[in-house]
């Protein structure tokens, strides 16, 4: 019987049972009780295991490797070559101009892009 996963152990025991129950074929009992499953062992994961937004410098990294970019790519919407590499590197902040033009560039929300982060020294 399928039920809320409170502890640590009953947790383990639901990604063993997920495992087992991964490749059940569509329309079954199995693959019924595998899609209630994922949700229970998401809904845990969720609230034991959160993942933080990445922060602006991450994100942007992230899109250029999704978006097959390189760092030249980003040299217009930066201000040039030597300007992305100080701000991949935490050596520089991004500035309002660049947010929106990172923006539009990478197809990100400038709400990705306007959080705060730590220079690097």
């Amino acid at each position: 019987m399928l039920k809320l996963i409170k502890t640590e152990e009953e947790y383990r025991t639901a990604l063993k049972r997920l495992g087992e129950l991964f490749n059940a074929p569509a329309g079954t009992p199995e693959s019924d009780e595998c899609d209630v499953l994922a949700l229970l062992v998401g809904a845990y994961e969720d609230e034991h295991y959160p993942i933080g937004e990445p922060d602006p410098i991450e994100t942007i990294k992230i899109r250029m490797e999704e978006m097959q970019l390189k760092q030249i790519d980003l040299a217009e919407a930066v201000g040039g070559k030597s300007r992305v590499s100080e701000v991949l590197n935490k050596k520089r902040k991004l500035t309002v101009e660049m947010i929106r033009n990172l923006s539009v560039l990478l197809h990100v929300s400038v709400n990705s892009l306007i959080a705060d982060y730590q220079l690097t020294r």
